[in-house]
Order: structure tokens, then sequence, then C-alpha cells
């Protein structure tokens, strides 16, 4: 059983930095590719980064790149996504997620499992 618990976020005002974490246990994941999504207020979950375990490839949203970075430790198999400059924009419920295929992806609905979401707050 593949489980992920969060950790991190919080509040922090605008241009100011934060680290989500995300361990992930109960398999192997060098096959996996993991993810990053957020949801806002009123607003549908969105796309925010993703990682190939295996190569380390990422790729970003264009609303988050230069800004975030996405990455894992094998050895504590947990994946971070920091977070700087952050904008009020940027405040959302972030949710990790593992999916089962060494490709990376965007679309929500190809990820597997999820991470129990945690609060992200940018004050202006």
């Amino acid at each position: 059983q593949v489980q992920l618990v969060q950790s991190g976020g919080g509040l922090v005002q605008a241009g100011g930095s934060l680290r989500l974490s995300c361990a992930a246990s109960g398999r192997t994941f060098s096959s996996f590719a993991m993810g990053w999504f957020r949801q806002a207020p009123g607003k549908e979950r969105e796309f925010v980064a993703t990682i190939k375990w295996s190569s380390g490839s990422t790729w970003y949203a264009d609303s988050v790149k230069d800004r975030f970075t996405i990455s894992r430790d094998f050895g504590l198999n947990t994946v971070y996504l920091q977070m700087n400059s952050l904008k009020p924009e940027d405040t959302a419920v972030y949710y990790c997620a593992a999916r089962r295929s060494m490709v990376a992806i965007s679309a929500q609905e190809m990820y597997d499992y999820w991470g129990q979401g945690t609060q992200v707050t940018v004050s202006s």
C-alpha cells in the first residue's frame, strides 16, 4: 500500500520561501513519477511540478517556473517542493502525488496515489 505523507507549508509573507515534503512508503519508487499539484479556493486543482524519480528530470507549470524547485531524496524516499519568491496567488492547498509510470506528466487524472494536502498561505 503506497502512502504519501506531506509536511511543511504554513503562512509566509510575499517574497518569502517555504519547503514542502512528501514522504513516500510502501513501494520501490524508482519506476514512479512524482508530482505536486495545488488547489486555490474556488478553483480547480492544477499542476505545479513533476519529477521522474529515476532520472530526476523535472517539468514545471509556467506560473512557478524559476521560482519553485522539485527534487527527490532516494535514501529518504522523499520528494520536496522548494518554493521561493512566493506570491499571494500561490496560496492554495498543495498535494503531492505518485504515478505508477516512469513518464512524468502534468495530467492529474493519471496519478494513482495522493497525499493528504497541506495549506500554503502567502500574505501580501
